[in-house]
């Protein structure tokens, strides 16, 4: 497909996927996620050919003139969509197929230092909403949605819906998932760790005493 043909698709999908588009020039001159995604074309062309450095530096302008930041070396399919667009994050081996839509403060982004495919893959016609988190090497089926603010850590099937910290499926194929959903009963990382801390010194505490009772024995 043409360079220009695949601008034209662009300014097209924003008025297929948001109603508050009024004409094609407010689109080409005032949408920061048409702006974000022409630019990472123009920085993969050069990631691609291994200009790393002209790479960078033209995902850091987009960056700064438009608050989304998409690594050069993304893979981006056709017709993707970021709507409103502050804020989103889009790690470097991160993969989105085509028809893709995400809102603004979304972050595709991976887990720690690992080498390798440590972003996530987007699937086809997948829709992810504000403030999500995807992270690390993960899967985002076809036509699933991940719900504002979730925290997604594992797969999520085709034609399915997650929400929540971390992220659960709640429905697939169209069809409710009974699991239980009590936000009181979720897992809580830091009060986890204090629990551990707790436990670890208590048996410290017992490792002394034993001690000072092994002393006042010998004397």
């Amino acid at each position: 497909m043409g360079v220009f043909k695949r601008m034209k698709e662009d300014v097209k999908v924003v008025f297929d996927r948001d109603p508050a588009a009024g004409s094609y020039l407010e689109v080409i001159f005032t949408y920061s996620g048409v702006h974000a995604i022409w630019s990472h074309r123009f920085a993969h062309f050069f990631y691609r050919h291994k200009f790393y450095f002209i790479a960078r530096l033209i995902s850091q302008i987009a960056r700064f003139f438009t608050g989304i930041e998409i690594h050069p070396g993304a893979r981006i399919g056709d017709r993707f969509f970021i709507d409103h667009g502050m804020g989103v994050v889009i790690g470097e081996t991160t993969e989105i197929g085509d028809d893709v839509t995400i809102f603004q403060e979304v972050t595709l982004g991976g887990t720690g230092k690992e080498k390798g495919k440590r972003h996530p893959t987007i699937k086809n016609f997948a829709l992810i909403a504000a403030g999500a988190k995807v992270l690390g090497s993960i899967t985002i089926g076809e036509y699933s949605k991940v719900g504002a603010g979730s925290v997604v850590l594992e797969d999520v099937p085709d034609h399915s819906t997650a929400v929540g910290i971390p992220s659960r499926v709640v429905v697939q194929n169209g069809k409710r998932v009974t699991q239980n959903l009590d936000h009181n009963k979720l897992p809580d990382p830091v009060d986890d760790y204090i629990c551990e801390l707790q436990e670890e010194i208590a048996a410290i505490k017992l490792e002394l005493e034993a001690i000072k009772g092994e002393k006042k024995s010998d004397a």
